[in-house]
């Protein structure tokens, strides 16, 4: 059984997961963090975390978390249970295409539409179409929100 954080100064949660489960030992890793962003806690969850504890949570539900894990159960705090429950269920989390995500990648990146429409070999007028579908999936009405809730989401990343 190996708790972690997620922040860590020479390897991150994620990573170390990741590192851990690819040796073919059996295992179980716990997050206890105090991150709960939905990328973070898909992130770890898709490393293969068995658990993903909260730091804020009661001593005693931590514990018999802990246990749970350990005897082969997965532990979720409900917080986070409930944001991935929020998360499956919302369906614009799946729905923006391939070229969607390119170009929300593009702008957290920091570039204009006619820069994306130049990188990307298309109309600027078709960037501004892949961006509104986008902002009406994610329901939200400007190119910062868009940034903000797709990478909350973990439909892009930030490098």
């Amino acid at each position: 059984m190996i708790l972690t954080d997620l922040r860590m100064p020479n390897m991150d949660g994620v990573q170390l997961i990741r590192e851990v489960l690819a040796l073919g030992r059996d295992t179980r890793v716990v997050v206890l963090t105090t991150y709960d962003s939905d990328a973070d806690i898909l992130h770890a969850v898709e490393a293969g975390a068995s658990g993903y504890l909260l730091k804020d949570a009661p001593r005693e539900q931590i514990i018999e978390s802990i246990k749970a894990v350990a005897s082969g159960e997965t532990a979720l705090s409900p917080r986070v249970a409930a944001r991935l429950v929020a998360h499956i269920n919302t369906p614009s989390a799946a729905s923006l295409t391939g070229r969607e995500r390119e170009i929300l990648t593009l702008v957290a990146q920091g570039y204009t539409n006619q820069k994306i429409a130049r990188i990307l070999a298309i109309s600027i007028s078709t960037v501004k179409t892949h961006l509104e579908r986008s902002y009406e999936k994610l329901g939200v009405s400007d190119r910062a929100s868009a940034v903000s809730q797709a990478l909350a989401r973990g439909l892009i990343s930030s490098s």
